[in-house]
């Protein structure tokens, strides 16, 4: 299966947006919480899969899913954080997969980084403040 950088953003963004105590471990199970519209329960659980393995969720020590499908959620980590915060806008997003697309490939870290870059750019120019 191939990997698809808007089911990874909107996994992302639902997890982040899961109601529930900043302290609590919550089981998340990927067919009760995170269905999105558009993708089968089969994409769904390998790319949380996907996103679990690249470290962007705190877990509080688990890895991985259960046989249920279940997984332990705490939090997003700082990296996970800074991926959602980076390409949370929508017309960043945008530039960020034609910038993906236009290289030929990607990897997470460099969707990551490429929605850093534009979200950089775009506070420059509202700013008129060079972030270096």
């Amino acid at each position: 299966m191939r990997r698809d950088p808007e089911l990874i953003r909107q996994l992302m963004l639902k997890l982040e947006s899961l109601n529930k105590p900043a302290t609590a471990i919550a089981m998340v199970g990927y067919r009760e919480n995170l269905s999105i519209d558009g993708y089968t329960d089969d994409q769904v659980y390998y790319h949380v899969e996907q996103i679990l393995m690249n470290g962007w969720l705190d877990t509080a020590g688990d890895r991985g899913m259960n046989p249920s499908g279940h997984f332990s959620f705490r939090a997003l980590t700082p990296a996970g954080h800074d991926f959602v915060d980076s390409v949370r806008d929508d017309a960043i997003w945008q530039l960020t997969k034609q910038g993906a697309n236009a290289a030929g490939g990607y990897t997470l870290e460099m969707l990551a980084a490429l929605g850093k870059g534009f979200l950089r750019k775009q506070v420059e120019k509202l700013t008129d403040i060079s972030l270096g």
